[in-house]
C-alpha cells in the first residue's frame, strides 16, 4: 500500500482536532475519529482502489492457479477455493495492508501524539482509525459472498455464525497485526515491504490460494500454525461447511493464541513517536 498523499497529509490535523475534542463517551471520539479516518481513506485513491479492487483480481488469479491443481482430495470446487479465498485476501488487503500504512503515516504527522493529549484513550485512538477499513471490509465480504451465491452458483452460508465469527476474528487480528508490523515501519511507503512477509505467508500457506488439504500432510501441520490459517478455517467451514468440530475448535484456539500474542506485542512495541 502507497502512503498518503500531500493533500491527506494536510487534512491530518482534522483527525486530532476532531478525535480529541471534548467528547463525553467512548462512542462519540470513536465515531469522530472514524468519521476523520474514513475522510482520508476516500481521499486516498490509491488505498482506496487497492481495497477495493485488488481482492476481486486476486480471486480471478487464485481461480485461474486452481484450475491447475487437482482438488479431488479437497471435497471443494475451484470456484469455492478462490471464493473463499478472495473474502481471506479482502481481510488482508483491506485490513492489514491498509491500516499499516495509516498507523505509520498518522505516527510520522504526529497526529498519534496529539491524540494522546485529549481524552481518547490509547485503545480508542487504535481502534477508531481501524473503524472505516473494518466497515468496508465487512462489506466487501459480504459482496463476494452474495456474488458467489447469485453469479456462480455457489450455495448459501452452511454454518453463517462460523462465517462472521471467522470475519470479525480476523478483522481484530489483523488490526492487531497492522499495529504490531507499522511500528517497525519507518514510513507509509515502506509499508509495501514490512506487510509483504504476512501477505506471502498467509497466500501461500493459510489457505488462501491452496486449500491445506491439497498440501502434504506434514506441511499441512506446519501451515495449521500459521497466524491468519484459524480465521480462512473458519470462514471455509462457515460457508462451505464440511469441517468437523475438532477443526472448528482448533481453528477457534489458533485465532485467539495469535490475536491475543499480537495484542500483548502492540501493548509492548507500538510507536506513538516518529521513528527519526
Amino acid at each position: 500500500m502507497t502512503g498518503t498523499t500531500a493533500k491527506t497529509a494536510v487534512t491530518a490535523d482534522e483527525v486530532a482536532q476532531m478525535a480529541a475534542g471534548p467528547k463525553s463517551t467512548t462512542p462519540g471520539r470513536l465515531g469522530a475519529l472514524g468519521r476523520a479516518e474514513f475522510t482520508l481513506l476516500v481521499r486516498n485513491r490509491t488505498a482506496l482502489f487497492s481495497a477495493l479492487f485488488v481482492p476481486i483480481v486476486m480471486v480471478v488469479a487464485i481461480k485461474s492457479s486452481l484450475d491447475r491443481i487437482d482438488l479431488s482430495s479437497t471435497g471443494i470446487s475451484a470456484v469455492e477455493a478462490a471464493m473463499t479465498g478472495g473474502v481471506g485476501m479482502a481481510l488482508i488487503m483491506i485490513i492489514y495492508s491498509n491500516l499499516v500504512s495509516a498507523y505509520t503515516a498518522r505516527r510520522e504527522q504526529l497526529v498519534l501524539k496529539r491524540l494522546r493529549t485529549g481524552e481518547t484513550s490509547d485503545r480508542e485512538i487504535l481502534i477508531g482509525t481501524a473503524l472505516p477499513a473494518a466497515t468496508l471490509a465487512v462489506g466487501q465480504c459480504a459482496v463476494m459472498v452474495a456474488a458467489g451465491v447469485a453469479f456462480l452458483g455457489l450455495g448459501g452460508p452452511r454454518r453463517p455464525e462460523l462465517l462472521v465469527c471467522g470475519m470479525l476474528a480476523g478483522i481484530v487480528l489483523l488490526t492487531a497485526l497492522a499495529a504490531v508490523t507499522a511500528a517497525f515501519t519507518r514510513s507509509p511507503e515502506s509499508a509495501q515491504i514490512t506487510t509483504m512477509p504476512l501477505f506471502l505467508v498467509s497466500a501461500l500457506g493459510s489457505g488462501l490460494f491452496i486449500p491445506l488439504e491439497a498440501l502434504p500432510d506434514r506441511i499441512a501441520f506446519v501451515c495449521e500454525l500459521l497466524p491468519t490459517t484459524g480465521v480462512m478455517t473458519l470462514i471455509r467451514a462457515g460457508w462451505l461447511g464440511g469441517t468437523d468440530g475438532a477443526d472448528v475448535l482448533g481453528a477457534a484456539v489458533n485465532a485467539v493464541v495469535w490475536t491475543v500474542l499480537a495484542v500483548f506485542a502492540v501493548q509492548r512495541w507500538f510507536r506513538w513517536e516518529p521513528r527519526r
